[in-house]
């Protein structure tokens, strides 16, 4: 018997809302890759781009547990020698929430051509709109992200 192998004719894709306002930012991003990369759905190949769109919104009101915010840093670098700078997640949750997400979304995916297309299919915005109204986008809950108080 041959292994199935889904056509990029056959792949469907769905595009799901995430709000973001009160999760906890590493849970969410988990499930917000797994999604992008395709891994709930029955016709999952790992060398294919099979996943679905997400648009998450309200950024800005994400959660860090426990002093992560204050402690974990982030790091970017210009290319040139000593060009290595670095800030808080809270200071990059103040200036760019969308950045911030991003950012732990891409950590999770393929470090690769696949990788990078799958978070082309990621849209993140600081408040509560979004532009995608279009799509007719499905409201994704995750409970499980939810931060306990």
């Amino acid at each position: 018997m041959r292994t199935y192998s889904p056509k990029a004719s056959e792949i469907d894709r769905t595009w799901y809302v995430v709000d973001a306002e009160g999760l906890t930012l590493g849970r969410m991003a988990t499930e917000v890759a797994r999604v992008l990369r395709g891994k709930h759905k029955a016709t999952f190949t790992p060398h294919l781009d099979t996943g679905d769109h997400v648009i998450i919104v309200n950024a800005e009101k994400v959660v860090l547990t426990s002093n992560k915010a204050e402690t974990k840093q982030v790091y970017r670098h210009s290319g040139y020698p000593g060009g290595i700078k670095s800030a808080t997640y809270a200071e990059l949750l103040d200036k760019k929430p969308e950045e911030a997400v991003r950012r732990t979304v891409r950590g999770m995916l393929p470090k690769n051509r696949l990788g990078r297309q799958m978070l082309r299919k990621l849209k993140v915005y600081a408040g509560p709109d979004h532009p995608h109204a279009s799509q007719r986008p499905e409201p994704l809950v995750l409970d499980a992200a939810r931060a306990r108080s």
